[in-house]
């Protein structure tokens, strides 16, 4: 039914002609309200998108410089080896007088800055299991600027890791947007995280104060899982004043906000314990166990995390959880390929030649001394036959006499 406003009064979209205030016109009435909603869903989803690939960018920066600060670092330490300077392993801070060292560290510092800042933007799922690419990279620059090889088994944990990365990253969870500390806070004190929280304090209380003293020294698992839950803690922390920061960009007062300096203690708690006993983990057993043990165990942790604290899974496709797990398992696979079997030497060339003896013993061992012996049985059959006809022919000829 037609209704019959003032050209003034009319506050939604209408099609008409030109009009006075005193002019009457029919009127198309429009729901306003739903349309700037739509048009705010829109600019929203269109953020988060925007949210999504910075955080990605910093999180492959964040891989690339860390990565490459383990070759400058140690490019700085040869440089002083070849002076023939006190090196670092036995008490030496000559490195504190080279740019390189310098240079590495500066890179690290960028990298993690780059990592930290990655978690205000991006889920943390994505963000921690591409963690890994730091160690892809270092193993492909140390092979070219340090002349370390990378054997065959390193190069194809390269490409499972690459390619697990790629796959986590079309299939990662678009978690529940948390604007400001204020919905951080309603999401710490939510009861499955609560939950979640003290089951993992208690975890590492027990394995810090009874089975560390007693088995730490011989288990690798030990000192690894009291890193790996306190990282899901630290995560959590990253994650929060990451949110602080953008709302301090934006020019809101954060510093008056207990929950802030909440989570830097809370960072700062977690973060030196893991260094504590990651290190501890280091010195005791071998590298190229600890590091991908490390990552397995560190990841699954933050994974759990982020699942119950950001909600990133709830609403995941089937298949794309399935991709999810998929890809975590082929870095998983990727990063065991390039530290467990780093000390073999196995190139293609090597793996020919296996190969190639192989089919030459292949069949000797299976068609040709078969054959051979039919052939040596048979030459011995035609030997009797031809003597037993000599000895009829003999006993022939006496009979004859």
């Amino acid at each position: 039914m037609p209704c019959y406003l003032p050209c003034a009064l009319l506050s939604g979209v209408w099609a008409g002609h030109n009009c006075t205030l005193a002019q009457h016109l029919h009127c198309l009435v429009v729901n306003v309200t739903d349309h700037f909603n739509t048009s705010s869903l829109t600019m929203g989803q269109d953020r988060g998108k925007y949210d999504f690939y910075i955080g990605l960018g910093l999180a492959i920066s964040s891989s690339i410089f860390i990565g490459g600060s383990f070759i400058l670092k140690k490019k700085g330490l040869l440089r002083l080896a070849r002076k023939g300077s006190m090196r670092a392993g036995q008490g030496g801070h000559a490195y504190l007088k080279e740019w390189l060292w310098w240079a590495g560290l500066l890179s690290m510092g960028a990298g993690e800055a780059a990592n930290f800042a990655a978690y205000a933007f991006a889920p943390a799922t994505l963000v921690t299991p591409l963690g890994a690419l730091s160690v892809l990279v270092s193993a492909v620059l140390s092979s070219y600027f340090l002349t370390e090889r990378l054997n065959l088994h390193g190069k194809l944990g390269c490409m499972l890791s690459i390619l697990g990365s790629t796959t986590m990253v079309i299939h990662a969870p678009q978690e529940e947007e948390i604007s400001s500390l204020d919905h951080m806070a309603r999401k710490l004190v939510d009861p499955g995280f609560f939950i979640f929280a003290t089951l993992v304090i208690i975890v590492a209380i027990i394995f810090i104060f009874v089975v560390g003293p007693r088995h730490g020294q011989t288990n690798i698992l030990v000192y690894i899982t009291i890193c790996s839950v306190i990282g899901a803690l630290s995560v959590s922390c990253v994650k929060g004043l990451g949110i602080a920061i953008k709302e301090a960009i934006s020019g809101k007062n954060v510093v008056r906000n207990p929950l802030a300096w909440f989570l830097l203690l809370g960072l700062v708690a977690c973060v030196s314990t893991q260094i504590n006993y990651l290190n501890k983990a280091l010195d005791i057993f071998n590298t190229s166990l600890v590091t991908p043990i490390y990552y397995v165990f560190f990841t699954t942790s933050v994974l759990t995390c982020s699942a119950i604290l950001f909600k990133e899974w709830e609403h995941m496709g089937t298949d794309d959880v399935i991709g999810t797990l998929s890809g975590f398992l082929t870095i998983i696979v990727g990063i065991f390929l390039l530290h467990a079997f780093k000390d073999i030497s196995v190139s293609l060339a090597t793996l020919a030649v296996s190969m190639r003896k192989e089919e030459r013993a292949f069949p000797a061992a299976n068609g040709m001394t078969s054959h051979s012996t039919y052939e040596l049985l048979h030459n011995e059959s035609t030997g009797d036959v031809e003597d037993r006809e000599m000895d009829l022919r003999l006993f022939s000829r006496k009979i004859d006499k």
